[in-house]
């Protein structure tokens, strides 16, 4: 099933200023109309070029060709997003502000822009000023967000359990099973190296220029993330995050969130990322919705001395004191996604402990390449996920060499595996009966394609 677009419209936008001509071709080629509606679904047309923009991105972003199957599992999918959106609206429980909308549109807005050209350049596209492409496609995001909330309430309800993955891994046979690389079961207990005062000084007169530039109104908050902000996961999209609970920020940063007055801009404040300042956007209880910038302490102007010296103590008092490693990693590590998992080290996306150790970066596999299982390491520099330089003491829980898949070493991959495909085949079933309910009708090629609409 293809990945839904941010909006259908903009998408063709976007796309059709790269592979616009591709686009012409085609439909030149084929003899095919300008436009026209393929579909009704409820109160939503689905037009020609909506499902054509969809397949270009396809083919842009995989470097696929085009194909009439490509075309018709597009229009599957438009079709799938609007019956969703048809229930969603239905649904008296889903709500979505004005707010939510505002802020998903300006930052899409902003990174189309930055891929065209700039916002001369989007709106020569568009034929339109940038107010009016958003008011167009308003309604458009605010069905996405009703839509994804509606999918994600049911997704998040499904779970494999120890039956369902045994019986998906039974049925495949073993000759089709493939063989993972060398994989490793670490922990690790991490500790920074010392900010000094000539980075803290640099790093605050940077951000209290960018914050005054932005209070001053000479430039937003999201130009300034996406120009300055050390975080990589929001920069791209101006420093914002969405829906982001307190308990999931570090305790510095979700103290200053829980007062912050909303669309206002806080003060500065200190984590151990480096400096911030955030804009509360909106609160729902414990959670938020937030931009900020965050610029990062210098590493080459940081004290390393006392996180090694504080690394050597406490591996002195595991090897000779028998001291608890989960206890010591759970007290003194100071990155938190593996701090509270006792000093566990897994893959942050799917929770899974056995690594790659191809995978994990050259410092690692330094650290690792002498160790036996049960080993702990002298202190040693690491890249921690963020990017963030820091030092750490390794323990070796196990080392698996190459093999063919087995449920026994692999449990945590399988049952991954087997939750997509269950969750896959009960939205597929889901949408049927979701179908029912909706009105459908197929025109000009859908029509001719004989979809299954069970209407």
């Amino acid at each position: 099933m293809l990945n839904r677009p941010f909006s259908t419209a903009l998408l063709s936008l976007f796309l059709l200023t790269f592979v616009g001509s591709s686009a012409s071709t085609v439909k030149a080629q084929e003899g095919r109309v300008l436009d026209e509606i393929v579909a009704v679904v409820g109160n939503y047309i689905i037009l020609q070029s909506d499902v054509d923009g969809m397949v270009l991105g396809v083919m842009s972003q995989q470097q696929m060709e085009w194909s009439e199957e490509l075309w018709q599992e597009a229009l599957v999918q438009l079709l799938n997003d609007k019956v969703l959106v048809t229930h969603a609206q239905r649904d008296t429980n889903l709500v979505v502000t004005d707010q939510q909308v505002d802020q998903m549109l300006d930052s899409q807005i902003e990174q189309i822009q930055q891929r065209v050209g700039g916002q001369a350049r989007l709106e020569e596209i568009y034929g339109k000023s940038v107010l009016e492409v958003k008011a167009d496609l308003r309604e458009d995001y605010r069905d996405r967000l009703l839509a994804d909330e509606f999918r994600r309430q049911k997704m998040s309800s499904i779970k494999a359990t120890p039956t369902d993955v045994r019986q998906w891994f039974a049925q495949i046979p073993t000759d089709s099973l493939p063989t993972l690389p060398d994989l490793v079961r670490v922990s690790h207990i991490v500790k920074l190296p010392k900010v000094t005062e000539a980075a803290r000084n640099e790093a605050m007169e940077i951000i209290t220029s960018i914050r005054d530039s932005v209070v001053a109104g000479a430039s937003t908050m999201e130009e300034m993330a996406q120009l300055f902000s050390d975080d990589p996961g929001s920069a791209p999209n101006g420093g914002l995050y969405e829906n982001m609970g307190l308990d999931e920020v570090v305790p510095e940063f979700a103290a200053v969130a829980s007062r912050a007055a909303i669309s206002m801009y806080s003060r500065v404040f200190e984590t151990q990322f480096g400096l911030h300042f955030l804009r509360v956007n909106a609160r729902r209880g414990d959670r938020i919705d937030y931009n900020h910038i965050l610029i990062s302490f210098d590493d080459r102007k940081v004290d390393s001395g006392p996180a090694i010296a504080d690394l050597t103590q406490i591996r002195d008092s595991i090897l000779t004191k028998r001291a608890s490693f989960e206890a010591l990693a759970r007290e003194e590590s100071e990155e938190e996604f593996s701090k509270s998992q006792g000093g566990r080290v897994s893959d942050p996306n799917t929770g899974e402990r056995n690594l790659y150790v191809e995978a994990l970066g050259g410092l690692w596999q330094r650290t690792l390449s002498e160790m036996d299982p049960g080993d702990i390491s002298e202190p040693s520099e690491v890249q921690l996920i963020d990017g963030r330089r820091a030092f750490h003491i390794v323990r070796l829980e196990a080392r698996i060499p190459s093999h063919r898949v087995d449920i026994s070493t692999d449990y945590e991959l399988i049952e991954e595996r087997a939750l997509q495909d269950k969750q896959q085949l009960i939205m597929e079933k889901w949408l049927l009966d979701l179908k029912k309910s909706v009105y459908i009708d197929l025109r000009g090629r859908a029509r001719e394609l004989n979809l299954a609409t069970d209407n």
